[in-house]
């Protein structure tokens, strides 16, 4: 067994069993409802079909990040523990959570100084960075040390391509993402924006593409043009999506008849709680190995 424990954040967006199986500890951030706090934690303290419910009838959650108080808290019985950490921070481009676990791994260092703790940015979210916590899992199991799965991890992040579309931009419009007129517009020409994470973990909006059955194709060539190897792409393939499964299975449905060396089906997961509560229902999010992201 690795003498090193492998951290991320609730934002990856991964079932229970994922992170039970993997053996990757994960720390939760935070959403705030109709004046209520609750933790990310998988849907434990609010189903994921409540939390969209309510979303649709008009609830407006806010987010926080796990503070350096909260990983002080995390991280010390790990090192007390006699392991070392290697922990992947949520998007420094969407949070400022990579921060807060910088300075709480400083502050540990110097209780701690015979352990080694480190800390990498994903510069991916939901289950993207799902996907990278997974390829992190597979090398730490095959016998890597913590600097060769750090560095791979480091070498590698940008490989892992999100791409994203919605189909219902009401919450974009509630919550000044988008204006009234963009919302209006997109309703009446059915308009489904596709977007995608950045090199520099940002959310980007790529294409506007009209017609759902036409997003849906339309994000399934986006892997045909960036997989690696291309139609060939013998790798693992995450989506998650928000209260619309149909749309994901849709999704899941073509990537699996297109890419037959696939490595097991497609895993579909919920989009958790924070990542929903600034995109709503109604967005769909693929995630694969591919070329590496330069823009």
């Amino acid at each position: 067994m690795a003498d090193y424990q492998i951290t991320c954040c609730s934002t990856a967006d991964m079932p229970e069993e994922f992170f039970t199986k993997r053996n990757i500890k994960y720390a939760c951030f935070h959403f705030t409802m109709d004046g209520v706090q609750y933790d990310d934690d998988l849907g434990h303290s609010m189903p994921f079909d409540e939390f969209y419910s309510r979303i649709s009838a008009g609830a407006m959650p806010t987010t926080s990040q796990v503070n350096v108080e909260e990983f002080l808290n995390f991280f010390e019985p790990i090192l007390k523990e006699g392991k070392d950490i290697l922990h992947i921070s949520f998007s420094s481009g969407l949070s400022g959570e990579a921060n807060a676990a910088q300075i709480a791994v400083g502050e540990l260092r110097t209780r701690y100084p015979e352990r080694k703790i480190l800390s990498l940015d994903s510069l991916g979210a939901s289950s993207g960075y799902g996907l990278l916590m997974d390829a992190l899992a597979d090398k730490r199991d095959a016998g890597a040390t913590i600097d060769e799965v750090y560095n791979w991890a480091r070498e590698n992040r940008l490989k892992v391509h999100h791409w994203f579309f919605s189909t219902d931009l009401t919450h974009y419009k509630r919550g000044g993402r988008i204006s009234a007129t963009s919302a209006v517009l997109g309703s009446i020409f059915n308009i489904c924006p596709l977007m995608n994470m950045s090199f520099d973990g940002k959310l980007i909006p790529r294409e506007k593409v009209r017609t759902k059955k036409a997003v849906i194709n339309r994000i399934v060539k986006k892997m045909e043009e960036n997989a690696q190897d291309g139609l060939d792409y013998s790798g693992k393939c995450f989506i998650s999506c928000s209260a619309c499964w149909d749309d994901a299975r849709a999704v899941a449905s073509q990537v699996e008849e297109k890419f037959k060396k696939l490595n097991g089906k497609v895993m579909i997961n919920s989009i958790g709680t924070v990542v929903g509560s600034h995109t709503g229902p109604g967005t769909v999010a693929l995630f694969f190995f591919g070329k590496e992201r330069v823009d």
